[in-house]
């Protein structure tokens, strides 16, 4: 089998790179005669096509990237199999997806929201988000790297850390986590809640709204925005620091950082919805809030980015739930659990590690990969 894999290569520390350069090394780690390209070069791309001469070309992202993930290998006569992402609408491109002879998803939920919106179930099949076993593991609180990660943060030996990692933080659930924070302060150990986000336009402004509810909500001294550049070297010490992972996330197709955590030793604080409900097991390996409320919209905007001209206005026949918000109530009575318990910690953090070695190390999904594609499409 030879492979080709389009994605931000060479990766930046986003999910989309590393979901795609975890299969490429998983695939040659079992000796599949694979190569990388950046899913936006068409000459590299035609390059490995000519030469290389690949039997499927996959490409990691999300329906928006079917011109450079699907119609390009076409375009050249070689065998595209999308593994693809959702963000909660496919507005286009139904036509083209539903020729595929094979659609890989990262979770049911992704399944479901294709399937909702024109694309057959018949030839798409979840094949999960790999995690590096190896390096996402427990730590101990004294290991060197992990105390200089709480010591750059300004956390003290003695107090509790939670995190949220993510492009923004508010749409990990951290403004949900924040309210139930204020609730239970006075019931909790001492804490210190981290948010790292991604340095961008649109983060700062998201950031400056996290920040003034915190200090409406009168905990804002205990909060921590972390917006340097990091590279993937250093996140398995950044969670391996923590010592709850909270990401109720609003919108999620995989949560790849709450598997990490898991690999981590780490409970979660999750959400009853989307991706999570893969990955996570309730009151084994995380606690699950209920949903809350659905943000459901009639119409949307969509742009050359969606292969439609500007302003494209598409106005829904039925209403489309584009967000979730979980119950702060439930995390909160999760998170008082959790902060109070170091034994139950432990527990659901050994039991998260278990599930992701057994169910998403990078090597299990790529030896997952060769079977679907030679289930499928009958190449060894």
């Amino acid at each position: 089998m030879k492979v080709l894999i389009l994605y931000d290569y060479p990766p930046s520390p986003g999910g989309l790179a590393t979901q795609g350069d975890l299969l490429y090394r998983g695939l040659l780690e079992m000796g599949v005669d694979a190569h990388a390209a950046n899913y936006e070069s068409e000459q590299e791309k035609e390059w490995y096509y000519r030469w290389f001469k690949p039997d499927v070309v996959v490409g990691i992202g999300y329906w928006g990237y079917t011109p450079e993930l699907v119609l390009h290998p076409q375009k050249f006569g070689v065998q595209p199999v999308p593994w693809l992402v959702a963000d909660g609408f496919i507005a286009n491109y139904q036509d083209v997806l539903n020729d595929l002879p094979l659609i890989l998803v990262t979770s049911n939920w992704v399944k479901e929201m294709y399937v909702r919106d024109g694309i057959s179930g018949d030839n798409i099949v979840v094949l999960p988000v790999g995690c590096d076993t190896n390096s996402f593991v427990p730590f101990s609180k004294s290991d060197p790297k992990i105390m200089a990660v709480r010591g750059s943060l300004g956390i003290s030996p003695g107090q509790l850390m939670i995190l949220t990692v993510g492009g923004d933080a508010a749409s990990k659930g951290a403004q949900e986590v924040m309210q139930a924070l204020a609730l239970i302060d006075d019931k909790v150990p001492d804490w210190k809640y981290v948010c790292k986000v991604w340095p961008q336009e649109r983060t700062l402004i998201q950031n400056l709204q996290d920040l003034e509810l915190a200090k409406r909500l009168g905990i804002d001294k205990k909060i921590i925005y972390a917006t340097n550049t990091i590279s993937r070297n250093f996140v398995p010490y950044l969670i391996g620091a923590c010592d709850i992972y909270a990401a109720p996330s609003r919108l999620e197709g995989f949560g790849m950082p709450q598997v990490e955590a898991g690999a981590c030793g780490k409970p979660v604080i999750g959400i009853e919805a989307m991706g999570m409900l893969d990955t996570l097991v309730h009151g084994k390996t995380a606690f699950l809030a209920k949903v809350a409320q659905r943000i459901v919209v009639d119409q949307v905007i969509l742009g050359i980015e969606s292969g439609y001209g500007a302003n494209h206005c598409m106005i829904f026949k039925e209403p489309r739930t584009v967000d979730y918000r979980a119950n702060i109530n439930d995390i909160a009575n999760n998170l008082t659990d959790l902060m109070n318990d170091p034994a139950l910690r432990e527990k659901m953090g050994k039991a998260g590690r278990e599930r992701v070695v057994e169910n998403f190390d990078y090597r299990v999904v790529a030896k997952r990969f060769v079977k679907i594609v030679n289930d499928k499409l009958g190449i060894v």
